[in-house]
């Protein structure tokens, strides 16, 4: 379940990886119909994606 709870998060990325995040919010802008886009929702995205994946190959791993 998901909390609508948030946490301040503080980094230093490259200027390139920045770059490839304006990027990627953009195609989400595009591509995404519900209003405005931020840097934190895509990265949120990301994550839970990322998460979602890594636990997969986890529970094959057990098998």
């Amino acid at each position: 379940m998901m909390s609508n709870q948030r946490v301040q998060l503080n980094v230093r990325i490259t200027k390139e990886t920045y770059q490839k995040l304006d990027e990627i919010v953009a195609y989400y802008q595009e591509n995404v119909k519900v209003g405005r886009i931020y840097k934190g929702d895509v990265l949120s995205d990301i994550i839970e994606k990322s998460h979602e994946i890594m636990e997969k190959q986890k529970s094959r791993q057990r098998s």
